[in-house]
């Protein structure tokens, strides 16, 4: 198993990139597809068609998302951090994703870098 961080820049307030990882209106704006997503702790939550799929575990309005990842059929212990810190120039995105399985993790940096922080930045450049 394997963990991997990273910081992301987004040009938005912390609150508007809260509001991207969360709203699934917003999710669907800048991914292109439907998402189902809630700030309840305990709900399910399925992104790009149920490509990406988990467990919400916590919720810091502004600051803070904790979600627990699913891989294929299995219910693994992995754990993503989302943490938002506000910039003069936007947001400081803190991401901690751990316990990937070593097979997943190219792809699972991959998906984090381009289709995911990627597209979340490209959306608050435009």
């Amino acid at each position: 198993m394997k963990v991997f961080k990273k910081y992301y820049t987004i040009s938005a307030s912390p609150e508007d990139v809260y509001r991207a990882l969360t709203n699934p209106v917003t999710i669907q704006l800048w991914t292109g597809e439907p998402a189902e997503m809630s700030t309840l702790p305990g709900s399910e939550f399925a992104l790009w068609d149920g490509s990406i799929s988990g467990k919400n575990i916590e919720f810091e309005e502004g600051k803070r998302i904790v979600q627990q990842w699913y891989f294929g059929d299995q219910v693994q212990e992995s754990l993503v951090t989302i943490l938002l810190h506000a910039q003069k120039t936007g947001t400081s995105v803190e991401l901690i994703h751990t316990n990937i399985p070593d097979e997943d993790y190219p792809d699972i940096v991959s998906g984090w870098n381009n289709s995911y922080f990627g597209a979340l930045r490209e959306f608050y450049q435009e």
